[in-house]
């Protein structure tokens, strides 16, 4: 299978959320089929290590498949929350930017034309 590397905004959207110091992403592919290779390439370790800089300690994948999403919470990655942090995005909202920044590999009769 011919494969192409590609930003993950390219072929999936994603939102964000705040709990506290936690932030809550979710990722859904456009095309439901690219479901699979989202799930063996945007990985639990792959998201932690892209927001470990910001403090990060863990993340944690929840897969929903009959949606074809994903939801990843990552631990510690708000200055302390909304409440508690000088950062100018406290709720995290821009965190979704981050994520979609990702590369992946996807066959090229997938990727957008």
């Amino acid at each position: 299978m011919d494969r192409i590397e590609l930003p993950l905004h390219a072929v999936a959207h994603s939102r964000a959320g705040d709990k506290g110091n936690r932030c809550n992403l979710s990722l859904m592919p456009y095309d439901p089929r690219l479901w699979p290779l989202l799930a063996e390439q945007v990985t639990e370790a792959r998201v932690l290590e892209l927001f470990r800089h910001r403090g990060a300690t863990r993340v944690t994948r929840y897969d929903l498949p009959r949606l074809q999403a994903f939801n990843f919470v990552v631990d510690d990655v708000l200055e302390g929350g909304v409440n508690g942090s000088l950062n100018l995005d406290g709720h995290g909202k821009t965190n979704s930017f981050r994520l979609l920044s990702l590369t992946v590999a996807v066959p090229r009769e997938l990727a957008p034309g």
